[in-house]
């Protein structure tokens, strides 16, 4: 983990259309490179960085371009960092993962905090809800999971049992694993 001399953000992210609401808030130095805060996401959130992603500021897209495509046009994320997309405290932008099952994810700038050499970050210092299993199908399908789980009589109940290898509970979060994943992401 990094020590900060710089500004610290407390931000918070939070799935977008989860109800109950999947959040967590984190504590990150605000001069991280996109594609490091990306990878802070993807442990925090418990996602497994197995598909496309993008950082959206209004219509300005950053990520990884595609020089292959036309589609549209994507800043390099490697050239910008967090504190060149938010600025102020109460500014948001959107994280997009996995575009097939678009989960979108709004990254909240809460508090901007003195830096502090003694503060180890990226830290998450608090959180709500299990990350959706991957290729579940976005929000729908997870919803749809979460109905099957949970119905012994529903015909997919076993088929989505034994895809998630067991029990599932969509409330479970845990800080402490959470931040052993980030420690040995960043040593």
């Amino acid at each position: 983990m990094a020590k900060s001399a710089q500004a610290i953000y407390q931000i918070k992210i939070g799935l977008d259309g989860a109800k109950p609401p999947i959040w967590r808030r984190v504590l990150i130095d605000g001069a991280v490179p996109l594609p490091k805060f990306h990878q802070v996401i993807q442990i925090v959130m418990g996602w497994t960085d197995s598909h496309l992603h993008q950082f959206r500021v209004g219509r300005v897209y950053y990520g990884t371009p595609d020089p292959h495509s036309d589609f549209m046009e994507i800043l390099d994320e490697r050239r910008y960092k967090l504190n060149q997309l938010l600025r102020n405290e109460k500014e948001s932008i959107i994280y997009e993962y996995d575009f097939g099952d678009s989960w979108e994810h709004k990254i909240s700038l809460e508090k901007i905090l003195p830096g502090d050499p003694a503060a180890t970050l990226p830290c998450c210092i608090k959180g709500k809800g299990a990350c959706p299993p991957e290729d579940v199908g976005g929000i729908p399908g997870y919803y749809g999971f979460i109905a099957a789980l949970g119905d012994p009589t529903h015909p997919e109940h076993e088929e989505y049992k034994e895809w998630i290898g067991g029990e599932f509970d969509p409330q479970a979060f845990e800080v402490d694993e959470v931040n052993a994943l980030l420690l040995e992401y960043c040593r």
